[in-house]
């Protein structure tokens, strides 16, 4: 946990220092020292999208780098659009949260003809042409999976009954989405005990998570285990189950994605009994990439975020302290 405290702190002081140095040099629209960035998000879904936001949008004021900002509203033409405007203005770097993974090779090509730099937050894209963007910043989705299918087979390990799960999908299609199911499924598909009787998309919202939870709760009286692809869908969950008159936690236990704060409260009551952490904070490392890509100096293809999971009682050791 300190280790990757320390990565993020040590990110924000770069991106600082590189701003109180004055560097930064102009990408395809001009030769200043002023940076800007065309920044197309995925919508506001969810409170670790909203901490997302926050994180870049105020790592920009800091970095002293100029933001032109858009909300898709989960909807992939709304991001194309934006993408389109951003070249059409000239902005000197482009970075996005693909609502989806498929579709975006036609407006990622425009942007590279263009000759402005693309880099690719929190969500990759399935595009075989891996020029057409510079980086990609975000988490490891498929070890997120993994962690949660470890924890399950761990807690389940001396049990020889059937153990009954049902998954909250994150947005259909969305490389998140994609990743936890697959990681969770490759860790669990060793153990023929653990079934996952339902699996549909929550849409990574509350509001649907509870609606999609209750549907699974009619047509399945035997839960024993719920696995939300984050937080706010096992926060709906959490409602549903409650009102169908089970205890959460203990008659069904649940394993949730993010680590927002309500995810955590909820885990330190004992609603929840596991989070795996997917850090949201990735503004300040995106600054900085941005303005390497802009002087047209190398990057990784990759950058990994680094991050943890959490129990109940390390959840009520750092609740005080979380900042999202």
């Amino acid at each position: 946990m300190f280790k990757r405290i320390s990565a993020l702190v040590l990110a924000g002081l770069t991106a600082m220092s590189m701003t109180a140095c004055g560097s930064g040099g102009g990408g395809a629209g001009g030769g200043g020292d002023s940076i800007t960035m065309g920044f197309s998000q995925v919508g506001a879904e969810s409170g670790w999208r909203t901490a997302n936001t926050k994180s870049v949008q105020d790592s920009a004021k800091t970095a002293g780098i100029t933001l032109k900002f858009s909300d898709a509203q989960q909807k992939q033409e709304n991001q194309i659009k934006a993408l389109r405007s951003y070249i059409q203005q000239k902005v000197d770097v482009i970075a996005f949260s693909p609502v989806v993974e498929s579709g975006w090779d036609t407006v990622l090509k425009e942007a590279k003809d263009a000759k402005i730099p693309v880099i690719l937050t929190d969500r990759a894209v399935d595009s075989k042409d891996t020029s057409l963007y510079k980086t990609f910043l975000g988490s490891d989705f498929v070890e997120e999976g993994k962690k949660a299918g470890q924890w399950l087979v761990n807690e389940y390990k001396d049990n020889k009954d059937p153990v009954n799960i049902v998954e909250l999908q994150g947005t259909t299609g969305s490389a998140p989405a994609n990743d936890r199911k697959s990681g969770f499924q490759e860790v669990i598909g060793a153990d023929p005990k653990f079934k996952i009787i339902a699996s549909q998309t929550g849409d990574f919202t509350r509001a649907k998570g509870k609606e999609v939870m209750e549907a699974f709760l009619k047509s399945n009286p035997d839960i024993d285990v719920l696995y939300a692809h984050n937080d706010d869908m096992g926060l709906g969950a959490i409602e549903a189950i409650e009102g169908a008159g089970k205890v959460p936690g203990k008659d069904i236990k649940i394993i949730t994605v993010d680590a927002v704060k309500d995810g955590m409260q909820a885990l330190a009551d004992g609603k929840i009994n596991y989070i795996v952490e997917c850090s949201p904070l990735l503004g300040p490392q995106l600054m900085d990439l941005a303005k390497k890509v802009v002087k047209g100096e190398q990057v990784p293809a990759r950058v990994v975020t680094e991050e943890t999971t959490f129990t109940q009682e390390q959840a009520k050791q750092v609740l005080s302290s979380r900042q999202y």
